[in-house]
C-alpha cells in the first residue's frame, strides 16, 4: 500500500488560498474526508455532501487526532469546537473547490505517469487490475474503492504522494458533463474506456448519449496521450471520432476484433480464474488471471497496453495479473460450511446494470457445483434505467437460460418483470424487498449450491450476503492450480 503524501501546511494554504488560523502544524501527512477513520497528523476536509456537513464532525476529527481541519469561511464561527484550545483551522472560501485547489498543486509535481479510467462497466476492476500490474514496476497510487466523483478523484489526487512513479485514477459519471472537469484535473496520459453500455439511461436519451459522456475523459489527456478503447463495442468508431476532436493524436483499441491493437488471440475460462493468450501492440504474451470471466480477460488487455504505452515492463505487469482477486460485492467468492456440505456465494451485490448482470450471470454459469447442487441467483432491480427498465429486466430471462441458472430468486418492483418471465420451474422466490426475501433464501440453499447476489446499490443486496455469512459460517478456500490454455 502506498504512503500519503507528507504536505507542508505552507503549501497547503497557498495551494488552497487559505487563512491559517490556531495551532497549526508544519506539515499534514494525508488527507481525509472522514473524521471516523482520522489517522494522527492527517488534514480533515469539512465537506459538505448530500446529507451530512463534515464542519458537524470538526470536532471529532481534531479530537481524533487530526493535524488540522480545513473549513470554510461562513461556518467557522458556527463551529462546536468545546474543549479544543486554539483548535488549527485553514480556512477557505468553499471546502470543496480548496480540496480542488490542492488536487491541481498535487498534479503540478508529479512526474507521474497518470492513467485514467471510465466505462460503463469494469472501471473499478480494471483500476485495481492496473493497481496490481503497474506495483511490479514502481511506486503506484490508485484511488481507493470507487472514489470516482466530484470528490472522490480530486481526494485521490491530493493523496498522490510526490515519489509516484505510476498514477491510476477511476472517473465516473451518471449525467453529461460530469466527466470533462474531472478528466481536466487528472489531466491523463492514457484514457481508457472500458465500454458502453445502457447504464443511467435515466438521464440519457440513448446508448450514442452515454458514449459522449463517456467520451469527456478525452477532453483532458494530455499532448502525446493516448485514448485506449474497447474495439469490441458497438460505440468504437464514436468514440475514436470524439478522441480525435479532443485533440488525441493516438488511438489504440483493444478487445477480441481482428483490428484490436491488444487483441485476444485465445483463453481459457475456468470457474475462479482464466487463461489467456494475447498479441498486446505487437508482442505475443500468455499469462494467468486470478479472476474469472470473459469481461475480466477483455479489461486485462487494456490494463497490459496501457502498461506498455506508459513504459512498465509488460512481462512483470502480466505476471501479476495472477493475483488479481474479485473483490467484496464484485465477484468475491466465499465458501459457505452447511454442515453436511459447502456451498459457493458469489457476491455481486455492489452494484448492477444490464451489461454487468449478463457478466455475473456468466459467472454463475462457469461456477462448479456439487452433485445436487444448483446454480442460483438472486437479483434485485437495477436502477436508474429510465422508461426502458421494465423490458431490461424481463430480458436477464434469456441470460438466466442461456448460462444454465437453475433457480432464480427476485426482489423489486422492476424484478417482477422478471419473475414473471421466467418458467416456473426456475422460480425460487419473490419479494418487494431484499429484507423480504431474506428468509426463504436462507432455506432454499443446500449443499453443492451456488449462489450469486446481485444488484444496483439502492437494491440493498448486500444485506442478503451478510445474511448468508450469518447462517452458514465461511469455510477455508481451497487452493487452486493454474488454468490451461485451449484452443
Amino acid at each position: 500500500m502506498t504512503l500519503q503524501p507528507p504536505w507542508t501546511v505552507e503549501a497547503m494554504a497557498q495551494a488552497m488560498s487559505a487563512e491559517r488560523a490556531g495551532a497549526l502544524p508544519a506539515s499534514v501527512g494525508g488527507i481525509s474526508i472522514d473524521s471516523r477513520s482520522i489517522l494522527l497528523g492527517e488534514a480533515f476536509f469539512a465537506i459538505k455532501g448530500d446529507s451530512r456537513d463534515g464542519h458537524d464532525f470538526v470536532a471529532a476529527a481534531l479530537k481524533g487526532g487530526a493535524g488540522l481541519a480545513v473549513v470554510s469561511a461562513d461556518r467557522r464561527g458556527a463551529l462546536r469546537l468545546d474543549g479544543i484550545s486554539n483548535p488549527p483551522l485553514l480556512v477557505v472560501p468553499e471546502v470543496l473547490e480548496a480540496l480542488r485547489g490542492l488536487a491541481r498543486a498535487s498534479r503540478a509535481r508529479m512526474s507521474a505517469q497518470v492513467i485514467a479510467v471510465t466505462g460503463s462497466v469494469g472501471k473499478t476492476g480494471t483500476k485495481e487490475a492496473l493497481r496490481l500490474a503497474l506495483e511490479r514496476n514502481g511506486a503506484t497510487h490508485a484511488s481507493v474503492a470507487s472514489y470516482n466523483n466530484h470528490w472522490g478523484v480530486p481526494l485521490s489526487l491530493a493523496r498522490c504522494p510526490v515519489s509516484t512513479r505510476y498514477a491510476v485514477f477511476e472517473i465516473g459519471m451518471n449525467h453529461a458533463g460530469v466527466i470533462e472537469p474531472l478528466t481536466r484535473l487528472v489531466r491523463p496520459r492514457v484514457a481508457i474506456v472500458t465500454t458502453v453500455e445502457p447504464v443511467h439511461l435515466e438521464f440519457f436519451g440513448s446508448v450514442e448519449a452515454i458514449a459522449d459522456a463517456k467520451a469527456e475523459i478525452f477532453l483532458g489527456v494530455e499532448p502525446g496521450g493516448v485514448a485506449l478503447i474497447n474495439r469490441d463495442n458497438a460505440q468504437f468508431e464514436r468514440l475514436k471520432e470524439a478522441a480525435r476532436r479532443a485533440g488525441v493524436e493516438r488511438v489504440v483499441s483493444f478487445g477480441a476484433h481482428r483490428d484490436a491493437d491488444a487483441r485476444l488471440v485465445k483463453s481459457s475460462l475456468l470457474a475462479d480464474r482464466s487463461a489467456v493468450a494475447a498479441r498486446i501492440l505487437g508482442t505475443d504474451i500468455t499469462y494467468q488471471l486470478g479472476a474469472p470471466g470473459y469481461h475480466v480477460v477483455l479489461n486485462s488487455l487494456a490494463v497490459l497496453a496501457a502498461a506498455s504505452l506508459v513504459g512498465a515492463d509488460l512481462a512483470l505487469a502480466a505476471l501479476a495479473l495472477a493475483e488479481l482477486k474479485p473483490a467484496a460485492g464484485r465477484g468475491a467468492r466465499i465458501a459457505l460450511d452447511l454442515g453436511g456440505g459447502s456451498a459457493l456465494l458469489i457476491d455481486e451485490s455492489y452494484n448492477a446494470n444490464p451489461a454487468s448482470m449478463r457478466a455475473a450471470l456468466a459467472l454463475l454459469g462457469q461456477a462448479g457445483i456439487g452433485p445436487r447442487g444448483r446454480r442460483i441467483a438472486v437479483l434485485g432491480d437495477m436502477l436508474e434505467l429510465g422508461p426502458s427498465g421494465v423490458e431490461l429486466h424481463r430480458e436477464i430471462a434469456e441470460g438466466v437460460r442461456a448460462h444454465g441458472v437453475d433457480l432464480v430468486f427476485c426482489c423489486g418492483p422492476l424484478m417482477r418483470a422478471l419473475w414473471e418471465a421466467l418458467p416456473s420451474e426456475r422460480r425460487g422466490g419473490y419479494a418487494e424487498s431484499s429484507g423480504a426475501l431474506e428468509s426463504e433464501l436462507v432455506a432454499a440453499v443446500r449443499p453443492g449450491d451456488a449462489i450469486m447476489v446481485k444488484g444496483s446499490l439502492g437494491s440493498r443486496m448486500g444485506p442478503l450476503v451478510k445474511a448468508l455469512e450469518r447462517h452458514f459460517p465461511r469455510r477455508d478456500a481451497r487452493p487452486t492450480t493454474p488454468a490451461p490454455l485451449q484452443g
